[in-house]
């Protein structure tokens, strides 16, 4: 299911982000009138917010504004504000700059909903929330109400929260079929990950229907990570007249990776081999990738019985359970984590030195998959770090596979020999 495995994905990254990502890439911007002057700031202070909340930011460790804050927040806190579409990748400050937005925007006197944002699931919208709390932690005029299924409020309800967050289908009902809220007096309307939004049908009617009962004065900011031909009509359908800022991607390389392979003739030889070259990294964290739940769950616990501290990502866990793993793993309590592609996504561990593909990965009709090649083992230029691909070969199949892999990035990946190690010693420790 692409969508639970989107948003899952975008939830899993907010759980494990301890900090922001430094990204050296510029912020492209569109302006709606290229000849307004174009603001950036530098500091919170030039924001001249209220002082309530300039201390929810210091408080929540914001030093300086990130870049993808340097240009959207003066444009989000403009008179009149201004209209958004933001491209931002996760962990970019994205949410602390819609939800100072928000809380800048709502007069605290009035005793009725005057923010309102979508997410796509119930567990991002709790992320959210969050830090909504946070942020408004010296500002505690200002009142949050959660827009989800389980929140079940008597008929007739008028809400007194000022900032009201939700999934699309409960919102819509509130607004429309409960009239808990008057949409009409709303000021700020967010929709949050849009990509993750329209892999739903659902959602994407039920979002546009929201947009339509709102005046046309409101405030309309949308955020995605990616923007294909779909999201971007979905998003000239919500926001009118945008200003548009893009924060690209940082490149990722196979430069500064040494690559190479190993012949095998079965899964126990594979898993003998990976055995040898483990002992000679045995400083190193290494990430070892698997094909199948089935074979992840094998090599665990073969590896566990050989004495190593391993971890275990799997398909079947939790979203906040493969969070608790991830973090064990960055604090080094084990060495090695053993994985399935669809866990592995969006997991940016730095200090893993050495990946092994005990499986070559490839797409569900056997095509070589260079985008999660690139992915697992490639390093963005900025860390430029060292680092070490070790693709385990065990038939004429991943062979091809291999060999297409080394084509398409034109990059020559060596056979290794297990009986000699040292090189694979000098890089990985």
């Amino acid at each position: 299911d692409v969508y639970n495995d989107k948003a899952a994905q975008s939830l899993l990254n907010k759980l494990i982000r301890s900090n922001l990502v430094n990204t050296t890439n510029q912020v492209e911007v569109l302006q709606r009138d290229p000849t307004s002057p174009l603001y950036s700031v530098k500091s919170f202070e030039e924001l001249r917010l209220k002082p309530q909340l300039l201390q929810g930011v210091y408080a929540m460790g914001f030093n300086r504004p990130s870049k993808i804050q340097e240009t959207a927040l003066p444009m989000m806190l403009a008179e009149p504000p201004q209209n958004l579409i933001a491209q931002s990748q996760s962990g970019t400050g994205k949410t602390a700059a819609f939800v100072l937005a928000m809380l800048s925007h709502v007069d605290p006197e009035n005793k009725w909903p005057q923010c309102l944002c979508v997410s796509p699931t119930y567990e991002l919208a709790l992320q959210t929330g969050k830090v909504i709390e946070q942020m408004g932690k010296f500002y505690p005029e200002v009142q949050l109400v959660y827009a989800i299924r389980g929140n079940k409020l008597e008929r007739g309800t008028k809400l007194q929260e000022q900032v009201v967050i939700g999934t699309p289908g409960t919102v819509l009902d509130w607004c429309q079929k409960l009239k808990f809220i008057d949409p009409r007096k709303i000021k700020v309307f967010v929709l949050d990950e849009a990509d993750v939004m329209i892999a739903t049908q659902g959602h994407q009617d039920q979002s546009i229907r929201i947009q339509r009962m709102l005046p046309k004065t409101c405030q309309m900011l949308l955020f995605s990570a990616t923007f294909e031909d779909t999201v971007w009509n979905f998003a000239k359908r919500i926001v009118p007249d945008p200003n548009i800022i893009k924060l690209k991607r940082e490149e990722e390389t196979l430069d500064t990776i040494k690559q190479y392979y190993v012949i095998c003739n079965s899964k126990e030889e594979k898993f003998q081999a990976l055995c040898n070259i483990y002992g000679a990294i045995t400083i190193a964290q290494a990430m070892i990738f698997c094909h199948t739940r089935k074979t992840a769950g094998w090599l665990a616990g073969e590896l566990s019985r050989e004495g190593h501290q391993v971890a275990l990502l799997s398909g079947e866990m939790q979203v906040e359970q493969r969070a608790a793993v991830i973090e064990r793993f960055r604090d080094g309590k084990e060495k090695v984590l053993v994985t399935t592609n669809v866990c592995a996504r969006g997991i940016d561990v730095e200090q893993v030195s050495v990946v092994i593909n005990f499986d070559l990965p490839v797409d569900k009709d056997g095509n070589p998959d260079n985008e999660t090649y690139l992915h697992r083992i490639g390093r963005t230029g900025r860390f430029g770090k060292r680092g070490l691909a070790i693709n385990m070969v065990d038939s004429r199949f991943s062979m091809n596979i291999l060999d297409r892999i080394q084509e398409h990035f034109n990059k020559k990946i060596e056979k290794l020999d297990t009986d000699d190690l040292d090189e694979i010693e000098k890089i990985a420790n």
